[in-house]
C-alpha cells in the first residue's frame, strides 16, 4: 500500500511539471507576440506615420441631407462616371411674356422689363381714355430668328386681337414728337426701326424716343434695298449698310438698343438673314403693312390699318414716324383700335445688340465734322427782331 501511495504521488508530481513546462511556453509565445506587435506599433506610430484612412458610406435619408459615416473598412479608389447634363441648344424666340395688367417702364433700347417667369404686372393707363397696354413680351434673339408672318412663319407670339405697333425711318422732326405724344397719351410703348443717318441728324429725338421706354431698333444706315445692286452682288458693302445702322443709332440714342433689324422694303437676301444669324440680331418683317408711304391724308392711314386687322386679328403692324400722315392720324387710329378690342403688346429684347468697333469707327469718320456742334440748338442761336405784317385796319376789328 505505501508503495502505491508513492508511485501515485510521482505521477502527481510529473504531470504538474508538465502542466508548468506548457503554460511557460505559452506565456514566451504571447510575450513574444505582444513585443513584436509592440515593435510594429511603435514603427507606424513614428512621425512619418500614415493616417488612418476610412471609407465614406452614404446613409440616404428622404427627409435629411445625406449623412458621411466613418467605417474602419480600408477605402479603395472607386471609379465615378462623369454625369452628363442635357442641354437644351434649340433658339427660344419668345422667352417670357406677362399676363394682362403693365407697365414698369423698359430701360432705354428697350431692355427687359421682368425676367423669365416672373411676369410682372402692367399699370393700369391713368391718361383719359387711354389704351394701355396688354402685355410685354421678351425676345431672346440668339440665332437670329425672324417675325412677321408676310415673310416668317415659325414663331407666333400673338394672340387674337394683339397688335405690336412698329415704326420705320425716324427719327424725323415735327412726325416723330407727335407719334410719341399720341403714344403717351395712350400709355402705349411701340418698336422704332431707325435709319443710321436719320439718328445722327436728329440724337435728340433718337434720345426722346428711348427715354419715353419704347424699343429701338435699327433700319440700316441710309435705308439701301439690300438685294439690288451693289449690295446684292457684294456682301461686304451690304454688311457695311447695316452694321454702321447698328452703330449709328446706339451712338444717337447713347444707350444700349435691341438687337431687332428691319430690311428696307423688306427684301431679305438669304446670305444677310444668314448673317444677322450669326449676330444674334432678330428680323422684323410685318403681318399688317399699312402702305402709308403711299398716303397724303390721316383717314386713308386709318382705313387702311383697320381694314387689314379685320381679315387678320391680329399682327405686327408697320407704319412709318418719319410720314406726316401717320403721324397725324395716330390718335384717332389707336382710339378706334381700343373701340374695336384691339390689345398692344410691347415686344423688348432679352439682351442689348453688340456694336462692332469696325463700323463704329466708320460712323464716327461720317460725323468728324460735327466735333464742335455739341451745344443745344437754343444755346446756339435765337431770333431777336421778325417782321410780323402791318397791322388789321381799324375798320376790321369787330367784337
Amino acid at each position: 500500500m505505501r508503495v502505491v501511495v508513492v508511485v501515485i504521488a510521482a505521477l502527481m508530481t510529473l504531470g504538474l511539471a508538465a502542466f508548468g513546462v506548457v503554460a511557460a511556453q505559452k506565456a514566451t509565445l504571447s510575450s513574444s507576440a505582444a513585443e513584436l506587435i509592440a515593435r510594429v506599433t511603435s514603427r507606424d506610430q513614428g512621425p512619418n506615420a500614415p493616417a488612418a484612412r476610412t471609407a465614406p458610406v452614404r446613409v440616404a435619408d428622404a427627409s435629411r441631407s445625406p449623412i458621411i459615416a466613418s467605417s474602419p473598412v480600408p477605402a479603395e479608389p472607386v471609379a465615378v462616371a462623369p454625369q452628363r447634363v442635357a442641354q437644351n441648344t434649340a433658339s427660344a424666340a419668345v422667352v417670357a411674356a406677362t399676363p394682362a395688367a403693365p407697365a414698369i417702364p423698359a430701360a432705354p433700347g428697350g431692355t427687359a422689363a421682368g425676367t423669365a417667369g416672373t411676369p410682372a404686372s402692367i399699370a393700369a393707363c391713368d391718361k383719359p381714355g387711354g389704351m394701355g397696354l396688354s402685355r410685354i413680351v421678351e425676345i431672346d434673339t440668339t440665332g437670329g430668328p425672324g417675325f412677321g408672318f408676310e415673310h416668317f412663319k415659325q414663331y407666333d407670339f400673338l394672340r387674337m386681337n394683339e397688335i405690336v405697333l412698329t415704326f420705320d425711318d425716324g427719327p424725323w422732326p415735327e412726325n416723330t414728337p407727335a407719334v410719341l405724344k399720341a403714344l403717351a397719351d395712350n400709355c402705349l410703348k411701340a418698336t422704332f426701326f431707325e435709319i443710321g443717318q436719320h439718328a445722327m441728324w436728329h440724337p435728340e429725338i433718337a434720345k426722346e424716343v428711348a427715354a419715353a421706354g419704347h424699343t429701338i431698333g435699327s433700319h440700316t444706315w441710309s435705308h439701301k434695298d439690300l438685294a439690288r445692286n451693289p449690295y446684292a452682288s457684294d456682301i461686304e458693302l451690304a454688311k457695311q449698310e447695316i452694321e454702321m445702322g447698328v452703330s449709328a443709332v446706339h451712338a444717337a440714342v447713347a444707350a444700349p438698343i435691341a438687337p431687332f433689324f428691319r430690311f428696307p422694303n423688306l427684301q431679305h437676301p438669304p446670305a444677310l438673314l444668314s448673317y444677322l444669324a450669326e449676330r444674334n440680331i432678330a428680323s422684323f418683317s410685318t403681318d399688317i403693312d399699312s402702305f402709308d408711304f403711299k398716303m397724303r391724308k390721316p383717314e386713308q392711314v386709318i382705313d387702311s390699318v383697320i381694314s387689314k386687322l379685320q381679315k387678320h386679328g391680329k399682327g405686327i403692324i408697320l407704319m412709318h414716324d418719319f410720314q406726316r400722315a401717320t403721324a397725324e392720324a395716330l390718335p384717332e387710329l389707336l382710339h378706334r383700335l381700343k373701340a374695336a378690342g384691339y390689345k398692344v403688346v410691347h415686344v423688348v429684347p432679352h439682351a442689348p445688340v453688340t456694336t462692332l468697333p469696325k463700323y463704329d469707327e466708320m460712323v464716327a469718320q461720317q460725323d468728324k465734322l460735327s466735333a464742335n456742334n455739341t451745344r443745344p440748338q437754343g444755346s446756339v442761336f435765337h431770333t431777336i427782331g421778325e417782321y410780323v405784317g402791318a397791322p388789321a385796319p381799324a375798320s376790321a376789328n369787330r367784337d
